[in-house]
């Protein structure tokens, strides 16, 4: 469980003719809203709260050669959980991951530590959306992504067959 998280609460609310469900983290600090609420009042968890207890921190690779790098790296770009981002991510891998160097891999390693659907709006310049934090906004493999992303000669995207890493 996260550190400080007691447990995670999905709570489902009628708000007009939808059912809208609000996932709620019970913590120390934070309780969950009264049933009969609409929105959380009070000392109740902040949306940018909530976002920042769900980040789990990456993993520390220690000793990891580039080769395995690499393949790590495209495993991670087509198994996101989000299918715009996991052909978005798969495409550009398949292109440009076998010539970056080791300190644009490393670069590339911590994007893809960031949430998927921030990734996408970073890389489709929808930045009403999702705001691009100050440490990607001259970053070189965001900057190559979103040329990427503009899809200049119109292709339909698709996952790239394993042998075009």
């Amino acid at each position: 469980m996260l550190s400080g998280v007691r447990s995670v609460n999905i709570l489902t609310k009628k708000a007009g003719p939808t059912l809208t469900k609000f996932l709620y983290l019970s913590t120390k600090t934070g309780t969950l809203p009264n049933q009969n609420s609409e929105q959380p009042t009070g000392d109740q968890i902040s949306h940018t709260d909530l976002i920042q207890r769900i980040k789990i921190p990456p993993i520390k690779r220690t000793d990891e050669s580039m080769d395995k790098m690499r393949s790590r790296l495209i495993y991670q770009s087509r198994k996101r959980g989000i299918l715009e981002t996991d052909l978005l991510l798969s495409g550009f891998a398949s292109k440009y991951l076998k010539t970056m160097s080791l300190e644009e891999l490393r670069e590339y390693d911590e994007l893809l530590n960031e949430l998927d659907w921030d990734i996408y709006y970073w890389a489709t310049k929808n930045f009403k959306i999702s705001k691009i934090p100050d440490k990607w906004v001259d970053s070189k493999i965001l900057h190559c992504l979103q040329d990427f992303a503009q899809n200049k000669n119109k292709e339909i995207l698709k996952m790239p067959d394993l042998d075009k890493y």
